[in-house]
């Protein structure tokens, strides 16, 4: 099914082994294995990424800028076909072709702090080499993707719209979110006074896209997709919203969502041996406050999803976005409870 798609960056797909790959959500993953050769073949989800060639051009000006400024460091980008464009389009469908580095791996989970520790480093390492590319330059492949302002806003809508047995439920949930506004505050007011600046931003720093040598170190960071302009806060605080609780959103049981407090330590080492001499000392103010900025608008946006009748996360059994909710709350708060114990 793929013939026309390799042939198109010099490929046999006959003398090829084409197989599923990875554990992302998203695009479509395969790996391609030609003799001794490998590749990552992607077909991009265009129901998300509404511009594949935005993110293409974002990858080829990172990759022309760290091939000058940092020549040995691993970035995964997509490669050109034999007439030098990086999207094939088959069926209306966009596809890419990357490399895949050898005696790598990923983890879906963080089991020790050791590897959120790597994680942090590497997310910090990437934002760190690219300090000095103009961030403007890159295009928005998600427009307000982490734009706080917009999703309370958004969640305000959804208080106005929705039906009265929702609201009834989620009642509790709904106060919670109120409780907490101001968290949206403090992101409207540093984006107002421009108080921290535009970093080249991951925005996706779970740990799976982090590859791994075979000792556990970190090699570098991969699904490059959301790399845009963005404040640091939302590379720092998706990693403490994914890496500090042994549980994730989808768990029911809140006793079970507790704050790994070794795991915030390394996050912080880990990220401030890169970036400790980048950041201002008003990113490094906001450092605790991250955790709070996404674990606060992951919770407003599955609460919203709920109110507005579930229409864009998807779910397998009525009331999973309420739980969800339920879930970042409970994360957010038990967060902040601790927050004199991190930050010591």
């Amino acid at each position: 099914m793929f013939k026309n798609i390799l042939s198109a960056f010099g490929i046999d797909a006959d003398l090829s082994a084409v197989v599923p790959f990875g554990s992302g959500l998203i695009n479509g993953t395969w790996k391609v294995t030609v003799s001794d050769d490998a590749y990552i073949l992607q077909r991009i989800n265009t129901n998300i990424f509404k511009s594949p060639q935005a993110i293409a051009d974002n990858l080829v000006s990172l990759q022309t800028y760290l091939t000058q400024a940092a020549p040995d460091y691993i970035f995964a980008a997509p490669l050109p076909t034999l007439s030098g464009d990086y999207l094939v389009i088959d069926d209306n469908q966009y596809y890419r072709l990357l490399p895949f580095i050898k005696n790598s791996h990923t983890v879906d989970v963080v089991s020790e702090p050791a590897q959120a520790f790597e994680a942090a480093k590497q997310f910090g390492k990437f934002s760190r080499l690219l300090n000095d590319f103009d961030a403007d330059s890159l295009k928005y492949t998600l427009p307000d993707f982490h734009n706080l302002s917009l999703r309370v806003n958004q969640f305000k809508s959804a208080l106005k719209n929705a039906t009265a047995d929702r609201l009834d439920k989620a009642a509790i949930e709904i106060k919670e979110i109120e409780k907490h506004e101001d968290i949206a505050d403090i992101y409207r007011q540093l984006v107002e006074e421009k108080t921290i600046p535009l970093r080249v931003i991951h925005h996706d720093t779970k740990i799976n896209n982090v590859l791994f040598d075979a000792d556990d170190k970190g090699l570098g960071v991969i699904d490059l997709d959301t790399v845009m302009p963005g404040y640091f806060i939302s590379d720092v605080g998706d990693m403490m919203r994914t890496y500090l609780s042994p549980a994730n959103e989808e768990e029911k049981d809140l006793d079970k969502v507790f704050i790994l407090e070794d795991n915030f330590a390394a996050i912080y080492k880990g990220y401030m041996a890169e970036m400790g001499e980048v950041l201002t000392s008003a990113e490094k103010d906001l450092f605790f406050y991250s955790g709070k900025f996404m674990i606060y608008m992951q919770a407003v946006r599955f609460l919203a999803d709920y109110l507005n009748g579930d229409i864009y996360y998807h779910t397998t059994y009525a009331g999973q976005n309420l739980v969800r909710a339920q879930n970042q709350l409970s994360l957010l708060n038990k967060y902040i409870a601790a927050q004199t114990r991190l930050e010591e």
